[in-house]
């Protein structure tokens, strides 16, 4: 059970300007979100309707009769999640208010943009509601004999167009970027460095790339990438950012196996929490290739 513990708490919630700086910030920091669809989506969720199987033309003759089909229906609902953090600061800090607002802009998109990633990334989401694709199937970025990194991405190309998608986009990881930057030919000539413009990386097959550091995945083999059809995902954030503001709360939390209390009064400290609520949506997982070691 979550338990407010705060005894003198001001609630800040950031004007539509600022609120909509901090979230494009956000955005900037995730390569998914930057290459998703936007979504409107209240506070309580929302249920869309879904078509699941279209009717299909028949050849007939002159007097034949003609077939008659009909669509399959089904429901897909979407339910948005916080994602909070809390970080204390000593009271000298909040002395200067600037300051204050310019760290949390600053300190925001770091924190949320590469979570949202490493969760779509993953396996595990934050509830039934909330979609991810960390099972979806994968290609390796780690060329067979033979063969060089542009094939690989011809293979996913041609996976997602199997699943009747188009790949429009490739988020990549610092590390994905890298092996984007190593790939030659066959005669050792780099296969991608003429689309590299000031740290950003020119499309490959007509696909948008985008570079975030949530976007790697550890694992065996480890994820450095997701190549697919980003028409069939989407996100939605309920709502402005807000924090709460409190120099009078005591703290609890883990570092290691070691459970830490900190009580901000007793040392003259105080704490910002800051928290959204977002929703995530795949249509198609199957659009979707994972690009691994």
């Amino acid at each position: 059970m979550a338990i407010d513990i705060s005894r003198q708490t001001t609630n800040v919630i950031f004007d539509p300007e600022i609120s909509s700086e901090i979230i494009t910030k956000a955005i900037d920091e995730s390569a998914i979100m930057q290459l998703a669809q936007t979504m409107e989506i209240a506070g309580n969720g929302k249920k869309y309707q879904t078509i699941e199987g279209d009717p299909v033309p028949e050849w007939v003759g002159e007097t034949d009769l003609k077939p008659v089909g009909k669509f399959s229906f089904g429901t897909k609902e979407v339910e948005p999640y916080k994602l909070a953090i809390i970080v204390p600061f000593s009271e000298e800090f909040r002395e200067d208010k600037t300051a204050l607002y310019n760290e949390c802009v600053n300190r925001l998109p770091k924190l949320f943009g590469p979570k949202v990633d490493a969760t779509v990334m993953g396996t595990t989401a934050p509830g039934a509601h909330f979609d991810v694709l960390g099972n979806a199937q994968a290609v390796s970025m780690t060329p067979p004999s033979g063969k060089n990194l542009y094939d690989q991405f011809i293979a996913a190309d041609e996976l997602i167009g199997n699943a009747s998608g188009i790949m429009s986009g490739i988020a990549l990881s610092p590390q994905g970027r890298s092996k984007i930057l190593a790939a030659v030919d066959q005669t050792n000539r780099p296969l991608f460095t003429a689309g590299v413009q000031t740290g950003t990386i020119n499309p490959i097959l007509g696909a948008d790339v985008k570079v975030a550091k949530g976007i790697y995945t550890a694992g065996s083999p480890a994820t450095y990438g997701l190549a697919g059809d980003f028409s069939n995902i989407s996100y939605g954030i309920v709502k402005q950012i807000t924090g709460s503001i409190s120099d009078q709360a005591t703290l609890s939390y883990t570092d290691g196996d070691e459970t830490v209390t900190l009580n901000l009064w007793q040392r003259n400290m105080f704490a910002v929490r800051f928290e959204m609520r977002i929703a995530v949506m795949v249509r198609d997982a199957d659009t979707f290739v994972r690009l691994t070691a």
